[in-house]
């Protein structure tokens, strides 16, 4: 099966592609409209003089007798008109009824829908002869009776127009030319000076030894890369403690397996030594199996601290039944109270009674309960009672008082021996690992109640210690452990 990867982009391409792209397509748009601007800016002056030689040329119709128009144009006037190297120059001059006085009998006239009135001197474009032309017209009032006007047109072709549009456009866009790539050249060195600070940050941590899991400083990189820095600071955290917990894992481990460890190979030699008699050699065979026994249950309570510490990385909760997870791991724990004639019991709700129902990790939850029992039954005599049992218990609130002002209904846990007890001095200890009451002679690694306290804690419950029978001697321990019932929030 192919596996298509999807290809992997550059920060610095994209960034430049955002900010040249526009610029790049900004560069026509700019051009276009410099030469519009342009074309305004060439045809001003030439429209100037368009407007003074059709004033001018009004100042020579006059009337005379018998009240008819006149223009008299001077030859040198008309030859000065026609001497222009670039552009053709046209003019015409109508009278009051519209016919010719002088000058091109084909210039267009104005539009026929504009009302011919004295006033200023008007502009339009137009066409002659297949020639695009600008043309100035005025409308003239004579001296006779009535005020007619008359009409003086002077049109121009576009050469010099465009010659000089084309001249303001080459002075603007040679510049563009030098221009545009300096401005490429400059955003690409400001972009990779913006982004310097995330290739030292790169450098510095490939320059860190490989058990260097100390924090970044977030002062040192820009305000962008801040949150980017704090994750990767806070993932270095999580490291440090998974590595931490590894380390102490091992560490536990080899502390605990090398008593029971030492012992099998020391009665190994013993039984293997000449001249052992049968009955010392039962009695190294029956050590090693205790020792075996002993370093197989510190095994196993090594693995379970080591799932209860992890287990919040993904932790599964699903609906369970509190009573019924006792039972089981109570059924289980029967044959070995038995070996030591010990009493073990469940008193409480009922299997599928209400109440008793909470969201944990059942695997968890059944190894809490198991080490309970299991504690329970190292630390209890024999001939002793351990009971254990799951209550419904709406009185009394786990955690804060419910913003309601009412108990948040709990289901209640209870392991109780009737052992030497716990002395109240050293109930916050005894969850410590490894840690084990003075005075007791229990066969045990000390990791029972470390054990409970991880699942607990994960699982936001809460675990107390007290007298099972206060006043009494042994007083004996009950654990409790306080869940959320299900669906509580």
């Amino acid at each position: 099966m192919k596996i298509f990867q999807r290809e992997q982009r550059s920060l610095f391409g994209e960034i430049l592609d955002w900010m040249l792209t526009p610029l790049l397509l900004l560069w026509p748009v700019s051009l276009a409209l410099t030469w519009l601007v342009a074309q305004g800016i060439a045809g001003k002056p030439f429209d100037r003089a368009l407007e003074y030689n059709v004033q001018a040329l009004s100042q020579l119709l006059v009337v005379s007798q018998p009240h008819q128009a006149h223009f008299n144009l001077p030859l040198p006037a008309r030859d000065f008109m026609r001497a222009d190297d670039s552009d053709q120059v046209y003019y015409q001059v109508r009278g009051v009824r519209g016919e010719l006085l002088s000058g091109d009998t084909d210039l267009p006239l104005p539009p026929p829908d504009e009302k011919p009135a004295e006033g200023p001197v008007h502009l339009r474009d137009d066409e002659m002869r297949g020639l695009d032309v600008r043309v100035a017209y005025l409308w003239v009032s004579l001296d006779l009776p009535g005020n007619p006007l008359a009409l003086v047109q002077v049109a121009e072709t576009r050469e010099k127009r465009s010659v000089l549009a084309a001249e303001i456009i080459k002075g603007v866009m040679l510049p563009q030319f030098v221009i545009l790539p300096l401005a490429v050249l400059l955003v690409w060195l400001a972009l990779a000076r913006g982004i310097q600070p995330l290739t030292n940050l790169a450098d510095r941590i490939r320059a860190r030894t490989s058990d260097d899991l100390s924090p970044l400083d977030e002062k040192a990189v820009p305000l962008e890369v801040a949150p980017l820095v704090s994750s990767v600071n806070d993932l270095l955290d999580r490291l440090t403690d998974s590595i931490a917990t590894q380390k102490r894992f091992l560490a536990d481990a080899a502390h605990q397996l090398k008593t029971p460890l030492a012992g099998l190979r020391m009665q190994a030699d013993l039984a293997q030594r000449e001249g052992t008699s049968t009955a010392e050699l039962k009695r190294s065979l029956q050590q090693i199996g205790r020792s075996s026994v002993r370093a197989t249950h510190t095994v196993n309570q090594l693995l379970a601290l080591a799932r209860a510490e992890n287990g919040s990385v993904s932790l599964s909760l699903q609906l369970c039944d509190m009573a019924r997870l006792t039972m089981d791991v109570v059924r289980d724990s029967v044959p070995h109270a038995l070996e030591k004639r010990i009493d073990l019991g469940y008193d409480g709700a009922e299997p599928g009674s209400p109440g008793v129902q909470i969201n944990v990790n059942p695997t968890l939850i059944k190894e809490l309960v198991r080490n309970l029992v299991d504690n329970a039954i190292n630390y209890t005599p024999a001939g002793g009672i351990i009971t254990a049992r799951v209550l419904a218990d709406t009185d009394t609130p786990i955690g804060p008082i419910s913003p309601i002002g009412r108990a948040t209904p709990s289901v209640l846990l209870q392991v109780e021996d009737s052992g030497p007890g716990i002395p109240e001095a050293e109930r916050v200890m005894v969850f410590q690992p490894f840690y084990r009451a003075l005075g007791t002679e229990a066969d045990g690694s000390g990791l029972g109640l470390s054990i409970v306290q991880e699942i607990a804690r994960q699982h936001s419950a809460e675990v107390t210690l007290e007298d099972a029978h206060p006043g009494v001697s042994p007083p004996g321990t009950r654990v409790a452990v306080r869940f959320a019932q299900a669906g509580v929030v």
